[in-house]
């Protein structure tokens, strides 16, 4: 699906009510698709019709450990796509009538271990998932140690409430990815996060969290989408997650900001408002692709 074939259908939109899911995470797998659940339930009686989870929802951000021995990723909680975990955000859109992005969670599949995010319709059904592409690994992210990376290239689902694309947290640092989110027709990104402050690493570079929030602006910006990425929070060992989960329009207007607590962020956003943005400032009619050869040389 590409841009071109989608305006008709962009045109037919207007608002769509979005909330995401800022939580707390525990050890236990059981009790975050509790909470999971709970929150998302809360969600969708206050009017949401796009909910949003954050990355490794059902775990605790397990990737601040490095690991001597890949073999000891299958001792991390995991699951298949679909398996135990779709079975549960399956019947949560169901039961609340919503579209969900299910955050992300530890896919294993064969023998072969990803960062995956998961869509589903209102009807329960699964639209698709996501590999997250860009894989970081730094210190107290030590996300190669765990994650492959993605190869089921870029997704867009088509749904009632606008066109959908996910993108997941280190992605947020490549406009590449947002651009071609764009391109295939995306009316909104979502970014599930899972991003904070680690014990004894100085942010030399200046504000780590104006920074994250300042370029996916940017993405919202150069591609007249919407953007949307839902944090965790709290302290896990030596991390601690900021929150701050926001929603931005398609020309850079922070509509709302979580805090850092724990707590359910919503926001009606104008889809025609995009449409609008793209037409009116016409990146897409005006690129030069045949100028961009540069960007895809190793």
């Amino acid at each position: 699906m590409m841009f071109d074939d989608l305006m008709e259908y962009n045109m037919s939109q207007n608002e769509v009510k979005i909330s995401l899911i800022q939580m707390k995470m525990v050890k236990d797998v059981s009790s975050n698709l509790k909470k999971a659940v709970s929150m998302i339930h809360e969600a969708a009686n206050g009017g949401a019709e796009i909910v949003c989870l954050p990355e490794l929802f059902s775990t605790q951000y397990f990737p601040q450990y490095d690991l001597s021995d890949n073999a000891l990723r299958c001792n991390i909680p995991h699951d298949a796509v679909p398996g135990e975990i779709c079975s549960v955000l399956s019947s949560a859109a169901l039961d609340n009538n919503i579209i969900l992005i299910g955050g992300s969670l530890f896919e294993k599949c064969n023998d072969h271990f990803f960062n995956t995010s998961v869509t589903f319709n209102s009807d329960g059904k699964l639209l698709g998932k996501y590999r997250k592409t860009h894989i970081p690994h730094d210190e107290k992210f030590y996300e190669q140690s765990y994650f492959e990376k993605g190869d089921t290239g870029f997704n867009v689902m088509k749904t009632s409430k606008g066109n959908i694309g996910t993108l997941i947290c280190y992605d947020q640092w490549f406009p590449e990815a947002a651009r071609c989110n764009a391109l295939l027709g995306a009316d909104m990104i979502f970014y599930p996060t899972a991003i904070g402050t680690a014990d004894g690493i100085e942010q030399a570079e200046g504000d780590w969290q104006a920074a994250w929030e300042n370029v996916m602006r940017g993405h919202a910006i150069a591609n007249g989408i919407i953007v949307a990425a839902c944090n965790r929070v709290g302290t896990e060992d030596s991390m601690t997650f900021w929150g701050g989960s926001f929603i931005i329009d398609a020309f850079g207007k922070t509509l709302v900001r979580a805090s850092s607590e724990e707590e359910i962020v919503s926001a009606s956003v104008d889809l025609n408002h995009g449409y609008n943005v793209r037409e009116g400032w016409r990146f897409f009619y005006n690129r030069r692709p045949e100028c961009y050869n540069l960007i895809c040389k190793e």
